[in-house]
């Protein structure tokens, strides 16, 4: 296995792009790391380009065909956790064909309306995953996913569930339209309670940004609009944790019924 010990080094290089946005969406390609994700990376079939181990890792190895030994300098260099476990992967990104979506019917589909906060986007989409969604929609705004703070908090989940990026406000209806689904959005200014409404089939669940909730005019776009009792002076929740109740009533209907 060829060692690597130079940062001028090519396939080095390439990978140290992928630290940034621009050359992710150039590439199409993203930066996995640790060993439980690039195991469940090869179980979910995923597209694996490149492996890289830290020089003196002694965990188990991974059959791809582009393996390397980079230098302690040089992985530490690439990594993004603070302890890391020695194996960073480069995949590709699932390419999603919104047009196979249309004709699922009893599926549920989130949307994700600017929501920024990187651990925010991730634990929404393992919860979305684990919680049975078919379909996550991110409406431009929205923190990019293939960020190593998103990877790691969907600790795996990116493989399994297809998210795709949708324009804007106009093109989301639209899709909903075509595809049947109900947009249902999360608002304080609702009339209605999540349990109040049938939130188990069908359905475009939207989420709001951190400080900013849903935008007004997909609110009035909505064929429904439910919230969450809150008690005492607390005015709004965590994003991911709206995400987790308003996700599991699925699963909670579905159980029920």
């Amino acid at each position: 296995m060829q060692e690597i010990t130079s940062k001028d080094n090519r396939i080095y290089k390439d990978a140290t792009k992928l630290l940034k946005k621009k050359y992710r969406d150039e590439l199409g390609l993203y930066l996995i790391e640790g060993i439980n994700l690039v195991e469940e990376a090869f179980k979910c079939n995923q597209e694996i380009r490149t492996i890289f181990y830290k020089d003196g890792y002694d965990g188990p190895r991974f059959s791809v065909k582009n393996a390397f030994i980079l230098s302690t300098k040089l992985f530490d260099e690439l990594s993004q956790t603070e302890a890391s476990q020695g194996v960073i992967a480069v995949v590709e990104k699932n390419v999603v064909d919104l047009n196979m979506f249309m004709n699922l019917k009893g599926a549920n589909f989130l949307v994700l309306d600017r929501v920024q906060d990187p651990g925010n986007v991730g634990t929404i989409i393992r919860t979305a995953d684990a919680a049975g969604y078919s379909l996550i929609l991110l409406i431009k705004g929205t923190c990019d996913i293939y960020q190593p703070k998103v990877v790691r908090a969907a600790t795996g989940s990116l493989f399994r569930i297809p998210v795709a990026y949708i324009e804007d406000n106009d093109a989301l209806v639209s899709f909903a339209e075509k595809a049947k689904k109900k947009l249902v959005a999360s608002a304080l200014t609702a009339s209605e309670y999540y349990y109040d409404v049938d939130l188990s089939e069908d359905i475009a669940l939207i989420l709001g940004n951190e400080g900013n909730g849903i935008s007004e005019e997909l609110i009035q776009k909505s064929d429904i609009r439910i919230k969450i009792p809150m008690e005492g002076n607390i005015e709004s929740l965590n994003c991911a944790i709206s995400a987790g109740i308003l996700l599991y009533e699925r699963i909670r209907k579905c159980k029920r019924d």
